[in-house]
């Protein structure tokens, strides 16, 4: 009875013994690399509070994050990664004038990487970020293309990974209305998660944003827990935490918000 128990709950957090079990722990430190060669499906979800004028707003914010590798030759791979989000918000302006829902502005990142670490164990990827205005309404976009450097670097060894990934985008001359500010931030992420025997990871990480226009930060800390899981065979990750904003403008998000994420993963 005990080792069907067992069994049982080893199937039930997608593992099985030996070689599987093997591919499941690779599958989860790819999992966290942002320049895995493997096709997956991120869908993130970020409730956060406190905002506008009075601090009654909220906004939630659902992340779709499609990344595709392309394999360049025997050294280098291609990665992209795109960041759609949909946006609801409400209560961030008198009357609801800013009660909107709808699409935001794609951010789509073209990462260079080779295929092979550094001597060190460095994993790195470099290339261009471009901001592209798809946003369904003017309160939720930025109205401009924008372009500019994003670069990853990252070490996987013994459970942990550490490391961070980085952009800086200027939006395009002439490229913004006349109500709209020029697009001028720095966007940092350094993370740091431990993978446990059980293919949970512990994780945290910050994902601030500098706006050189307004001389302001927005610095969200995001604690996860995440879990690699097979439902009929297909393999995914589930996450779920807290999110504390440390920074933020005036009339943006103050105190505790939550995440859950769910990422389908297509080994090659």
């Amino acid at each position: 009875m005990k080792r069907a128990i067992g069994a049982a709950s080893l199937l039930a957090i997608g593992m099985v013994p030996g070689a599987q079990a093997e591919d499941s722990a690779e599958l989860a430190k790819k999992a966290l690399n942002p320049v895995a060669a493997m096709y997956s499906l991120p869908v993130q979800y970020n409730w956060d509070q406190k905002m506008g004028p009075t601090g009654d707003g909220m906004r939630s914010t659902t992340n779709i994050q499609p990344v595709l590798p392309f394999t360049l030759n025997d050294d280098w791979n291609l990665i992209s990664r795109t960041i759609l989000p949909v946006i609801d918000q409400h209560g961030l302006a008198p009357n609801g004038a800013a009660d909107k829902s709808g699409v935001g502005d794609i951010t789509q990142s073209f990462f260079f990487s080779p295929r092979q670490p550094t001597e060190s164990g460095w994993i790195l990827g470099a290339g261009p970020a471009i901001l592209i205005p798809t946003g369904s309404d003017e309160l939720l976009s930025s109205e401009q293309w924008g372009i500019g450097p994003t670069a990853v670097a990252l070490k996987q060894e013994n459970g942990w990974t550490h490391g961070i990934l980085a952009n800086h985008i200027w939006g395009l001359e002439g490229s913004p209305p006349d109500d709209k500010d020029k697009v001028n931030q720095t966007f940092l992420q350094p993370f740091l998660s431990y993978t446990t025997s059980t293919l949970t990871t512990w994780g945290v990480n910050t994902e601030s944003t500098y706006n050189w226009q307004s001389r302001e930060w927005s610095v969200p800390v995001n604690l996860t827990v995440t879990q690699l899981l097979k439902i009929g065979g297909q393999p995914l990750t589930v996450q779920a935490g807290p999110r504390y904003w440390l920074d933020s403008p005036d009339d943006g998000p103050q105190g505790w918000g939550v995440r859950f994420a769910v990422t389908l993963l297509f080994p090659r």
